[in-house]
């Protein structure tokens, strides 16, 4: 392998070869200008001279000059033992795994290689520090900054100049330098949302430098991240006044039904609203699990309005939708003058946003594991401190949590607290995917189709009736919301007022052709295929029960008189 030239040599890189290895009678024999360097064993010792000051005076007598006493080393001993033993002997004898001489090294050619290594070294050293257009920042043990990059100039407005040799320390207070976390605990850290300032919010990476086990220094580097801030806040102050116009405008069409938005009527879906309206009289913890687009935030809409007030908050928050590093400022809030461009009052956190009602943390699952330790926390204790605060705040809200991910696995990956699992699992409602309650399909596309024809201005006359089979025998991987980006494209196509097989989303044109249907193949009204859907359910649900109308009605939601109704008709 060719070697790097900033990395140490290897002593067999450093090996001379033109060595001449003799017994002592044969020192007599040597010819000065041979220009070799000479071994001969004494003993239990190694001598060495080199060839040419040796003269028949002198050549036999090994106790004296030109003669020296040396050592034989392994051909792998490192090359720091091997500058230890250079201290004391000039030239090494080196020795193959055998045991047999086959080379030598020697102070002279050692330390300028060592030397030129670590020339080469710092030129790459001093480069790359100087194209690095990140903050970074190294202390040594004693907190003197040792490196300052032009990206740690530009963020704190000290040039290198000025502080290169001074304790860190002097510009900055202690509570505010995770650096010396790491030089004095070893604690590392990634990606972690750190404020040097109150003007300057930045993600910090640290890490101790390590050398022979004994920490000698910090390295910290640091991404400005105060306009990403900035802007985040703008982003949820915007989206605040749009929930604010949404609750608005739920306030003038109130409805006392919490189930309006959620179709359906399959024995699931009933099932799951029997249960939230056993939670009405409870402040119990409930985690919603299901897959994907299935509408869990629905669901936990409903369980927030069957046991709270009119006016009570519900506070949604998507913990795979904001970043990391401002989890917990979302979350907490945080005081007036955190960082530049907030809001010089202060912000709310979405938990005193939630204050008498509920917070629903959707997709749970992505929550950050720093995170889950401050949730349990507040919710374990009721009170909790706002980013940058020193006064703590009671908690008042009800949790519903929800995540299409399977939290019991990863607690085994060590990537979901368990303690926090337990103490979310207090109520679990599944929701079934929709292929597992594909009656249910015939009325949610309806009432997207509904939507989407106001929504455009395109009435819909009449529909295929190949379309609703397509749709009845889809397998829906992504659930409802697959099902209404389908309608809608139906109703976007439809300009003739008519919804046809050939406006299908491809992954639905792709499967088999639906079999053939008792009724007609040309386009019949929505009312007609409502009813004609209506009526194999029907029978289908009387062949479930074996011919047990009384079971057949139980299973279809509907009362036995209801169902004879429908019979007859």
């Amino acid at each position: 392998m060719i070697g790097l030239k900033h990395k140490l040599p290897a002593l067999t890189e450093l090996m001379h070869s033109n060595l001449f290895i003799c017994q002592v009678e044969e020192l007599e024999n040597i010819d000065p200008v041979q220009n070799k360097t000479v071994f001969v064993k004494a003993e239990k010792d190694w001598r060495v001279a080199h060839s040419s000051r040796l003269t028949s005076e002198n050549a036999t007598d090994l106790s004296r000059l030109p003669w020296e006493t040396t050592l034989a080393i392994p051909h792998d001993t490192t090359l720091a033992q091997t500058i230890g033993y250079l201290t004391s002997y000039d030239r090494l004898l080196i020795l193959d795994e055998t045991g047999q001489p086959v080379g030598y090294v020697e102070r002279s050619t050692v330390l300028p290689s060592i030397f030129e290594s670590y020339e080469v070294l710092e030129a790459y050293f001093e480069t790359m520090i100087k194209t690095m257009d990140a903050s970074i920042s190294v202390i040594d043990e004693e907190t003197k900054i040792m490196v300052w990059t032009e990206g740690a100039e530009r963020i704190f407005s000290l040039k290198s100049k000025e502080v290169l040799g001074h304790p860190i320390t002097d510009y900055f207070p202690l509570e505010m330098l995770e650096t010396l976390k790491s030089l004095h605990n070893g604690q590392s850290l990634y990606r972690h949302q750190h404020q040097p300032r109150e003007d300057l919010v930045v993600l910090i990476n640290t890490n101790p430098i390590y050398l022979h086990d004994k920490i000698i220094g910090a390295v910290a580097a640091e991404t400005d991240i105060t306009s990403q801030v900035r802007l985040n806040q703008e982003l949820l102050n915007a989206n605040k006044k749009v929930n604010h116009l949404q609750q608005e405008m739920a306030k003038m069409s109130p409805s006392s039904d919490p189930f309006q938005q959620i179709k359906g009527s399959s024995l699931a879906i009933r099932q799951i609203k029997a249960m939230i309206q056993k939670l009405s009289a409870t402040q119990a913890t409930v985690l919603i699990l299901g897959e994907s687009g299935v509408g869990k935030e629905l669901f936990a809409k409903a369980v927030h309005d069957v046991r709270e007030g009119a006016n009570a908050p519900f506070v949604a928050i998507n913990c795979g939708a904001i970043s990391p590093t401002l989890f917990e400022s979302e979350l907490f809030g945080y005081e007036k003058g955190a960082f530049s461009g907030a809001d010089q009052k202060g912000k709310k956190g979405m938990i005193e946003l939630a204050r008498g009602g509920t917070l629903f943390l959707d997709e749970v699952g992505e929550m950050p594991l720093d995170m889950q330790v401050k949730l349990l926390r507040v919710l374990q204790e009721k009170k909790y401190y706002p980013v940058g605060g020193t006064k703590q705040i009671e908690a008042d809200f009800r949790i519903v949590a929800a995540t299409n991910k399977n939290l019991e696995e990863l607690v085994r990956e060590g990537r979901f607290r368990e303690d926090l699992f337990y103490r979310l699992n207090v109520v679990t409602m599944k929701i079934p995917p929709l292929r597992e309650r594909i009656e249910d399909t015939i009325e949610l596309a309806h009432f997207f189709l509904y939507e989407f024809s106001l929504r455009y201005n395109r009435p819909i006359h009449a529909i295929s009736q190949n379309v609703m089979q397509y749709l009845l025998q889809y397998d829906w991987p992504g659930n409802i919301r697959e099902l209404r980006n389908a309608i809608e494209r139906l109703v976007v196509f439809a300009t003739d007022g008519m919804v046809k097989e050939e406006d299908l989303p491809y992954s639905l044109q792709s499967q088999p052709k639906p079999s053939s249907i008792e009724l007609p193949n040309d386009l019949i009204s929505l009312q007609e295929e409502l009813e004609a859907h209506e009526r194999r359910v029907i029978l289908r649900a009387i062949e479930l029960e074996n011919g047990n109308k009384q079971a057949a009605a139980k299973r279809l939601g509907i009362s036995r008189a209801t169902l004879y109704n429908k019979l007859n008709k």
